[in-house]
């Protein structure tokens, strides 16, 4: 409603008021001219009348008296025309009257009138006639003429008094417009305050209107609409929190599409699953952002039958990440239906059924090849190689060392299940790096002076302590140092450095061997897992040492980090908590 509805209302009741005494006006106006001319006309019949009833010489000698007593211009016309007697006017200079209007029409009707212009007097003039009889003749005739100014004069000066009455009511009645048009604006403009503030989102209450017509039906009715509406969005907001706390919690990423194929929702999930390698996504299409050709393959495959379906898609940038991606269609408005899309990370499960796969084929060909040798020379052995001494003694040597193999790897698989399934107890005290080290490195001295492999222990003395189990830490240290020695050509040098940073104790051992491509450094750790799987076997590893390396770290609190480069060596990095003073 707009602010000049008030203006609008007063408006109309002005032109009501203005055309109203506009027509009252020209009625009155003529109506009042007409009354008094017929009036005068009325007055001038009877003085006519009167001289009518005497002898036409002896109204000749009165004529002026006459005039005088009408106050009109008395003049006495014979049958043929001829003026005989005028009281202003010699009688000599007149024409004949016979053919004036009101002489013709009292001689048809008896009496006869006629307004004109008097061309003498410059004003109107109302011409009465009566006949004058003489038996069954006619005598002559009578006629009285006055001028009509006295009519305008007094015409005037009524319609002054009633213009002034018209004004006065004119002012009383705009006073009665203001008020009636305030009355009736007054509602709407409440009503119009109180919608635009509810349109801003302001705080309302109820429209209060104090009037017994339709504006407070309609008053009422907005009222309840109001609270309706409020009820509605109230719900509404209420089944959204619930959604967006839905789609926020869950581990699933989550994208909805509107009805342009423009991602309209994404949920913090999915930036969190891709670390993100992607960015901009609202008010984009799947293809801007994500950039997969399989995605929008599987998208362009759902709106053809808009049926749910699911795929597995590879996607990143920097890093892939396998994805079990569902669409399905929102239910909405015709012509407002909206598409979601679910993201399921299954990059973990796929790489955990990897390493499932492969942890299966390589426990299945770890345990096969010495069960596979001590068949083999047992039923040589069967055969009669028993009763040569010399080749029984050797495939016995063959068969034992086959055997410890396999008892390692054993021991090495129970460990590490042992760790996982938290049954393995730690004693945990404080241990100087420096001495543990001693220790250690006292037990692989002769394994590397038979390569001529230099061990450099340089841990700082000062070194705080660090809160370990004393023989985990021994297994840590010698999996690392034994790994650094099998792999280091002879000649070599392995190095044992530490420091203390960020309140950790971080132990470094580096070597000069054959290194590792980065792109094989990710996955060490894994269980049977070797860069160079027949060099590894013919060292007499079982590619379980790093794995539980890695896994007594977690247990301490810290973690293992490898750096390496082909040719160039390896350094492994112990981060250890440090032991508060």
């Amino acid at each position: 409603m707009k602010r000049n509805l008030f203006l609008k209302i007063l408006f109309s009741y002005l032109v009501i008021i203005s055309v109203s005494f506009f027509v009252l006006h020209l009625l009155v106006k003529d109506q009042l001219s007409k009354i008094m001319t017929a009036g005068i006309e009325q007055e001038l019949m009877h003085y006519a009348e009167l001289v009518d009833l005497s002898a036409p010489k002896a109204m000749s000698a009165h004529l002026q008296q006459i005039s005088k007593i009408s106050k009109s211009r008395v003049t006495l016309v014979n049958e043929r025309g001829v003026v005989f007697a005028d009281s202003e006017k010699a009688i000599a200079g007149l024409e004949n009257h016979l053919f004036r209007p009101e002489i013709q029409e009292a001689r048809l009707k008896g009496v006869g009138k006629s307004v004109r212009y008097s061309n003498t007097l410059g004003v109107n003039m109302l011409y009465v006639a009566v006949v004058l009889k003489n038996g069954p003749k006619i005598g002559g005739y009578v006629r009285l003429a006055r001028p009509l100014h006295d009519v305008q004069s007094a015409v005037e000066q009524v319609y002054r008094s009633i213009f002034l009455a018209m004004l006065i009511g004119a002012l009383v009645s705009l006073i009665a417009a203001l008020f009636f048009s305030y009355r009736l604006a007054a509602p709407i403009r409440s009503m119009e305050e109180f919608t635009q503030r509810l349109r801003k989102g302001q705080p309302v209450g109820s429209i209060m209107i104090r009037t017994s017509d339709e504006t407070r039906t309609l008053a009422d009715n907005i009222n309840y609409l109001v609270e309706e509406l409020k009820d509605k969005i109230r719900l509404a907001q209420e089944e959204k929190s619930k959604l967006m706390t839905a789609l926020t919690s869950i581990n699933e990423g989550v994208v909805i599409l509107n009805n342009d194929e423009k991602i309209e929702f994404l949920s913090p999930a999915l930036a969190g699953i891709l670390s993100g390698q992607y960015e901009d996504f609202l008010g984009k299409t799947l293809l801007e952002s994500f950039r997969n050709a399989e995605l929008q393959k599987a998208f362009q495959g759902f709106k053809q039958t808009r049926q749910s379906i699911s795929r597995e898609i590879a996607l990143g940038i920097a890093e892939t990440v396998i994805m079990s991606v569902s669409l399905s269609e929102v239910q909405g408005l015709p012509g407002e239906e909206k598409v979601m899309i679910v993201f399921h990370d299954v990059t973990r499960l796929k790489k955990l059924e990897r390493v499932r796969t492969d942890f299966v084929a390589n426990v299945t060909h770890e345990i096969r090849t010495p069960l596979t040798a001590v068949i083999g020379y047992l039923e040589t052995l069967q055969a009669g190689a028993l009763e040569n001494p010399e080749d029984a003694k050797r495939f016995t040597d063959i068969m034992l060392k086959q055997a410890r193999r396999l008892h390692r790897l054993v021991e090495d698989l129970m460990t590490l299940s042992r760790i996982e399934l938290g049954e393995v107890v730690f004693c945990f005290e404080d241990i100087f790096l420096p001495e543990a080290m001693d220790n250690v490195v006292s037990l692989l001295d002769a394994k590397a002076a038979a390569k001529t492999i230099t061990m450099q222990n340089r841990l700082p003395q000062n070194l705080r302590p660090v809160k370990a189990d004393r023989d985990r830490l021994s297994q840590i240290l010698v999996n690392v140092l034994d790994n650094a020695v099998k792999f280091t050509p002879e000649g070599g040098r392995i190095t044992m450095e530490a420091e203390e940073r960020d309140e950790q104790v971080i132990l470094k051992i580096s070597d000069t061997g054959i290194g590792i491509p980065a792109e094989e450094i990710q996955r060490l750790g894994e269980r049977f897992y070797r860069v160079d799987k027949t060099r590894s076997r013919e060292l007499g590893g079982t590619g379980l040492g790093l794995s539980i390396v890695k896994h007594l770290m977690l247990a301490h609190g810290g973690r293992m980090e490898i750096e390496s480069r082909p040719e160039r060596g390896t350094k492994v990095s112990l981060f250890f908590p440090m032991q508060k003073k």
